[in-house]
């Protein structure tokens, strides 16, 4: 699943993000969500959202 869609996050799930420094390589960063940031239902690059270790970036892939 794609990260576009604020319904489908929700705090506690695991995801892999895209960092602002990293977007040029598409480097993901695995981690657990602390806080959802985009406030819009949607977002075409991914919801914005801190990880439990204050990392920030796009959700890309919701982990199952």
């Amino acid at each position: 699943m794609d990260g576009t869609r604020r319904a489908d996050i929700r705090t506690g799930i695991k995801v892999r993000i895209v960092l602002k420094k990293d977007q040029r390589t598409g480097r993901l960063t695995e981690g657990v969500v602390k806080d959802i940031l985009t406030r819009s239902p949607t977002h075409p690059h991914g919801i914005k959202v801190r990880l439990q270790d204050g990392a920030v970036g796009r959700v890309k892939v919701i982990e199952p």
